[in-house]
């Protein structure tokens, strides 16, 4: 008779696994909860409240509206929507359930170097992850949570005997790569060469259902192409982010020392509670924290080879080498946009592959030294955030812990009906709430609603969480979700948009954006044109500001 599965917690072994599991679970969730009621980032996890609910009104990415990424993370999201209901709290799980995949994801993984160094890495995760974007359900985490349980589900199989159960994981393998695609195909080099690595240590029979159940889920996106269009996919996939934005949001390599390149780190630096040490500048941290990238790179592939070397075959060799040569080929995102979220979107496995990697390469020299080499894979990661760049994971692990416990909470509610968003600022929140309540008793059903910044000539930012509190509205343009280079160049359609649109809000929170990049530069100038000639006020509450389309217009 075989034993029920939870007896393994009887023994000692089973107790110190349910222990570190538990240790992983509670540095995620404690967090979490302050973050369900935080403050979201007003057009990214706007786009991905309002994307989805587009998907289920029959609308399309990127024949309908414009999406910079595949089709992935709006198919579930919109399936979760579905099943439960379209608002925030729902979304923000899904974000919890992303940082979760990574987190108990790379657990496994590295979980051949002991449960010390896959704990420790695990942590690390999270403490850099959970700071850009909280819990919204951003596509990147998405990406990276399926990439990285790709490769435990491999790397398992790989050890085990060939058997119903490893096909199983075989399958898994393929299909969690397979969709990390579908969510973003930026992450194709990360996805293909790593995993190919894994696919490399097994027979030949066991390749097959990992390379089918990983080609047939790629293979979605012929449903995805058919239905948006060739054409538009190809420009929403790859013209438009690759070519027609990175004009406007790319930054200098490396980021400046003495001064923040980006708009949104000057933004986040002025909320500097809740830490009580001495720090560097917080541009110099930012300096220091983009050359970690490589170094952390390079030392994890240096360890890595050490060890395929030195213990072929082993499954420490057979974990590590494919999170290694994962965490270097998401380089790219760093390169392009080195501000703190792409960092930490970067070093979020990076800096948790190199615990394992450096404990590796303690117990090269000094052999049996477990906890020493444990230790110094800990502390190394340690120091850099306590004396490289503490306001980052540290400094923000802190306040959220401490927003969960009700210390300087940082979020206040825009609400219409049961949707809410969350704001930081509690003078634009009552801006917004005002624009709101105002549009709710003057707007019918059926009438169209555009969200975009004061001067449309730059739309560097806009708030797009708007478009989730209305839902009875139909969004009348396809930009929801707005971008230099791309809604205000002259031939984008807004121009029309705007001339058949009913409802339009401006908001002025990106009216001082200026970045070393395009979008210093004004696009058309016919946009503004248009709402001037075309646009009666309704509603002025500073910020935030309500127009109409005039009756005789």
């Amino acid at each position: 008779m075989r034993s029920a599965p939870w007896s393994v917690l009887r023994t000692g072994e089973g107790r110190k696994e349910a222990l570190a599991l538990g240790l992983v679970a509670l540095v995620l969730v404690v967090p979490s909860i302050g973050l369900m009621r935080y403050q979201g980032p007003p057009m990214e996890e706007g786009f991905m409240l309002a994307f989805p609910e587009q998907l289920l009104n029959g609308r399309l990415p990127h024949r309908d509206f414009l999406h910079l990424y595949g089709p992935g993370s709006l198919w579930v999201l919109g399936a979760v929507y579905w099943l439960i209901e379209p608002v925030l709290w729902v979304e923000r799980m899904v974000g919890l359930a992303q940082h979760a995949g990574v987190a108990f994801g790379l657990y496994v993984l590295l979980r051949p170097f002991g449960r010390r160094a896959a704990t420790g890495a695990a942590i690390v995760s999270i403490l850099l992850l959970i700071g850009p974007g909280g819990l919204s359900a951003m596509a990147w985490n998405g990406a990276l949570a399926l990439g990285v349980c790709s490769l435990a589900a491999g790397t398992v199989a790989a050890r085990r005997e060939p058997g119903r159960g490893t096909t199983a994981l075989l399958v898994t393998s393929g299909i969690l790569g397979g969709a990390a695609l579908l969510y973003r195909p930026d992450v194709v080099l990360a996805v293909v060469v790593s995993l190919g690595a894994v696919v490399l240590t097994l027979d030949r029979r066991r390749r097959r259902p990992l390379l089918t159940a990983f080609g047939a889920t790629v293979a979605l996106y012929l449903v995805h192409v058919l239905t948006s269009g060739i054409a538009e996919s190809f420009r929403g996939m790859f013209l438009e982010p690759v070519f027609e934005l990175r004009g406007g949001r790319t930054l200098p390599v490396p980021p400046s020392w003495d001064h923040f390149d980006g708009f949104l780190q000057r933004a986040g630096a002025l909320r500097r509670n809740g830490w009580p040490f001495p720090m560097l500048e917080l541009p110099r941290q930012i300096h220091l924290w983009f050359w970690l990238v490589p170094l952390s790179i390079a030392l994890t592939l240096f360890a890595a080879w050490r060890l395929r070397r030195r213990e072929p075959g082993t499954a420490r060799a057979r974990a590590l080498w494919p999170a290694a040569l994962f965490g270097a080929l998401l380089l790219p995102q760093a390169l392009q946009r080195p501000d703190t979220t792409h960092l930490a979107w970067v070093t979020g496995i990076t800096f948790a592959v190199a615990v394992p990697a450096i404990a590796s390469l303690v117990l090269a020299r000094w052999p049996g030294r477990t906890l020493l080499a444990d230790l110094a894979g800990l502390g190394a990661i340690a120091l850099i955030f306590v004396a490289v760049i503490p306001f980052y994971p540290a400094r923000t692990y802190v306040d959220l812990v401490g927003q969960t416990f009700g210390r300087d909470r940082f979020g206040v509610a825009v609400r219409n009906g049961d949707r809410v968003f969350y704001m930081g600022d509690e003078e634009a929140a009552s801006e917004a709430q005002q624009v709101v309540d105002r549009l709710a008793q003057d707007s019918r059903p059926g009438e169209t609603l555009i969200v975009g910044p004061t001067d449309l000539s730059r739309t560097n930012y806009n708030d797009a969480f708007l478009y989730h509190l209305f839902p009875e509205l139909v969004p009348g343009t396809r930009y929801i979700e707005m971008d230099p280079g791309i809604a205000n160049e002259p031939g984008s359609g807004l121009v029309q948009e705007l001339e058949r649109n009913d409802w339009l809000i401006l908001s002025d929170s990106a009216d001082r954006w200026t970045e070393p990049n395009d979008s210093a530069h004004a696009g058309d100038p016919e946009l503004n044109r248009v709402v001037e000639e075309l646009y009666c006020p309704v509603l002025d509450a500073g910020g935030f500001s309500l127009l109409r389309r005039c009756q005789d217009a």
